[in-house]
């Protein structure tokens, strides 16, 4: 670990050198990248250093014990108590630091959410779960653009696509993918009985089209007129657009602009940020394939979470949490879901770590 922590030092003043170099600073992209890394680098090493010093402390209070007597040994331990205490936490924060960085985390990224099982009341769920994410990222103050959306009849979603913009918004919402479980009385439920439906939530890094080059020649792309809530017409011209990647079948359909051209460029985004997860998780599979059990059908037995309204209760069956905060929740307030997420995926990085040393 402290040989570790040279080589990132020496790594940091390669950086800074590169900072200086007139051939990084005039290509955008290059120096983005540096500076991003530059401030990794900056990060890593100021709670490294600190747990070196702890250290240092630790062995200098030591030090001072076994040359000491009376009061003075007693003060010197419990200063080399409190050192190593200190570096222990800090040597956790830094492994933590070390652990490989998710390819995605500076991506912005793309949600889409489709009403799945349950009818006319999945649809309004999933607009329910629409207006809480736009809460939270209120509350985070991230972005939001609406790519595209198909109403239902009762002016629910059938699907609706959205891109985040931010600093975080990958590691804070990928663990949002996957069936999420309402159970309450549905509007259209005259005998007050409590149903169970789902929405099923997709979240995508955003790819850029360097990354992910489609060939126009394996497209497939239909134009049709828009409509809104019960079908009716909302554009004379036939602006909506259907776009279809032959090689992998997947279809994106965007209606929201009266533009056809700008249609078609937003389908055509989440095409991309579709094709870039697909390319991912084909190389997760075949790289760890142990790991099947983090891949989701969908269906209903593999929920994700559950949202009880008699109950007030939110439950995320991953991690067997549960809060009786549901009003809050659905308000904005996914942090008290989300951190602990966060905080389980850390400790099966740290785990994983530990075991390969």
């Amino acid at each position: 670990m402290l040989d570790r922590l040279l080589g990132l030092e020496e790594e940091l003043a390669h950086v800074e050198s590169q900072l200086g170099d007139p051939q990084v600073t005039s290509d955008r992209n290059r120096f983005i990248e540096v500076s991003r890394r530059h401030s990794q680098l900056t990060e890593m090493i100021e709670v490294g250093s600190a747990w070196r010093t702890a250290l240092e402390d630790a062995a200098a209070a030591r030090e001072i014990g076994e040359a000491s007597s009376g009061e003075e040994v007693v003060e010197a331990k419990e200063m080399e108590t409190a050192a190593l205490s200190e570096a222990e936490a800090l040597e956790e924060k830094f492994r933590f630091l070390l652990l490989p960085r998710d390819p995605n985390d500076d991506r912005n990224v793309i949600v889409e959410i489709r009403g799945a099982e349950g009818g006319e009341e999945a649809n309004l769920w999933a607009r329910d779960l629409f207006e809480m994410y736009r809460s939270y990222l209120n509350t985070k103050g991230w972005g939001l653009e609406v790519l595209g959306s198909h109403f239902s009849d009762m002016g629910g979603y059938t699907d609706i696509a959205f891109l985040v913009k931010g600093d975080g918004v990958w590691s804070h919402l990928k663990h949002e993918g996957g069936p999420h479980r309402v159970q309450r009385v549905p509007v259209t439920e005259s005998q007050g009985r409590v149903h169970t439906s789902s929405a099923a939530v997709t979240v995508l890094p955003e790819a850029d089209e360097v990354e992910v080059d489609i060939d126009p020649n394996e497209l497939e792309i239909d134009t049709y007129r828009s409509s809104g809530p019960g079908g009716q017409s909302v554009n004379t011209t036939d602006s909506a657009v259907r776009v279809t990647h032959l090689p992998t079948g997947l279809v994106v359909s965007m209606q929201d602009e009266k533009s056809q051209l700008q249609n078609k460029a937003k389908a055509l985004r989440v095409l991309r940020a579709r094709l870039l997860k697909l390319r991912q998780d084909e190389q997760a599979s075949s790289q760890a394939a142990q790991k099947r059990d983090q891949i989701k059908s969908g269906g209903r037995a593999e929920k994700i979470r559950t949202y009880n309204f008699k109950e007030s209760r939110v439950t995320d069956h991953r991690i067997g949490l549960t809060l009786y905060k549901l009003e809050r929740v659905l308000a904005g307030g996914l942090d008290e879901v989300v951190k602990p997420l966060m905080l389980h995926e850390r400790a099966q990085q740290l785990e994983a770590g530990n075991d390969e040393t």
